[in-house]
């Protein structure tokens, strides 16, 4: 039994790319299928006027009807006539794939180092409270229009790296340092960062004109600008520049990994750590840096759900850096695959408010839905890190002295 599985976690990690996303895609088909067993069934126990009638029961509730609010929803459904490429459903779908765009890339960080960041989400919490403190103080001494624009948004998001960073470098040292588990300590960090913020809110940074728990609001020059004529409306809080800046460090981190001695270094600790220490990689330092750039981009994520979506910062942080983490599991840590798979998520996010508006089937049965799609996509990729890790499945190809790959394959490995 034993060896048969690892036969097919050996088959799993030696997959290509092309098989990888073969498996993906029968993975959601199959995940589809049984959620709609699951709708259709669950409409016989509810109560509606009309419905299908089946052997003297009705069955209240249509799995493709569903299906189709969940994926075309998300678009704005693009088979209907008169859909607009800059609806506002697609807005809030490529809204949420910019935020876990950056999320993801934070978790792929620290797991391509072999570390576990569950701390995400605090990164955002405190970058994000830093961006919003940063502009709002900055504001009284910039000029507006367009130089405070050019200068106060760089400044938001450097601020909440910064923050973000250093908020990521505390575990990084803390594993480095006294060997502390680095799962348990972020997923502290995530509550103290919970506590802090608050406190400082209440302490320096309420809005004194609001009775709800939120810093004052950024200038709105200070906002991300939306692109003019192509772009979507203000009102839908997207913008195709934050697109495009998360998609450009998406493929700056794949080119970080791919091409420089930092990124190899860091690949290596994470795959092979005693062969990285007998090639002279500093360990502790390989842990603090790559921890800092995960909270940096997890920082990054606050930064832009400040300066894009809020335009203040509010105590009730949605869980973003958590779903960040699926994402990363979904993509194989890859950077690109990140983007691919926080459009997934955007779509499922996105789609699943179309559901509960356009059809009866409960909230709790959409979150089913979307949870079997997720689980279902994610588990070979999950199985595949597993493989890797824990079985002994030798290298298909030979690694320069430089980092690079021998072959093809390197790039398919780095990137997916």
């Amino acid at each position: 039994m034993r060896e048969r599985l690892e036969g097919v976690l050996e088959r799993l990690v030696r997959a290509s790319v092309f098989h990888r996303v073969v498996i993906s895609v029968a993975a959601l088909f199959a995940a589809v299928l049984i959620g709609g067993i699951l709708v259709f069934v669950s409409g016989g126990f509810a109560s509606c006027r009309a419905g299908l009638d089946v052997a003297g029961m009705t069955f209240c509730y249509n799995p493709m009807q569903v299906y189709y609010e969940l994926f075309f929803g998300a678009l704005g459904h693009p088979l209907e006539v008169g859909w607009q490429l800059t609806n506002g459903s697609l807005a809030t779908t490529l809204q949420q794939m910019t935020l876990l765009i950056f999320a993801g890339l934070s978790v792929a960080v620290a797991f391509r180092a072999g570390l576990l960041n569950i701390g995400t989400q605090g990164q955002l919490v405190v970058g994000g409270l830093a961006t919003a403190v940063t502009v709002v103080y900055a504001a009284s001494i910039v000029p507006d229009g367009l130089i405070g624009t050019v200068v106060l948004i760089p400044l938001g998001v450097l601020a909440g790296a910064l923050v973000g960073g250093f908020y990521g470098a505390i575990p990084g040292a803390l594993k480095a340092y006294a060997d502390a588990n680095e799962v348990i300590t972020t997923i502290m960090l995530n509550f103290i960062a919970v506590g802090i913020t608050s406190t400082l809110l209440s302490w320096r940074f309420q809005d004194p004109n609001s009775n709800n728990s939120q810093t004052a609001p950024i200038p709105e020059y200070a906002e991300i600008p939306t692109v003019p004529v192509i772009g979507f409306a203000g009102r839908v809080d997207f913008s195709l520049l934050a697109l495009a800046f998360a998609v450009a460090l998406m493929i700056a981190i794949a080119w970080l990994f791919a091409r420089t001695s930092f990124g190899y270094e860091l690949r290596m600790s994470g795959t092979q750590p005693e062969a990285a220490a007998y090639g002279g990689v500093d360990e502790k330092k390989m842990t603090v840096a790559s921890m800092t750039l995960s909270g940096a981009l997890g920082g990054i994520a606050g930064a832009f759900w400040v300066l894009m979506v809020h335009g203040r910062w509010l105590e009730n942080v949605p869980s973003i850096g958590f779903d960040g983490i699926a994402v990363s599991v979904l993509a194989g840590n890859g950077p690109i695959g990140v983007g691919a798979a926080a459009f997934l998520f955007g779509v499922l996010e996105s789609g699943s408010s179309r559901v509960g508006t356009a059809t009866d089937v409960p909230p709790e049965l959409v979150g089913i839905l979307t949870g079997l799609i997720i689980l279902f996509v994610a588990m070979p990729e999950f199985f595949r890190m597993v493989g890797r890790r824990y079985v002994d499945v030798g290298s298909a190809e030979p690694v320069r002295a430089d980092g690079g790959g021998s072959g093809a394959d390197d790039g398919g490995e780095n990137d997916a």
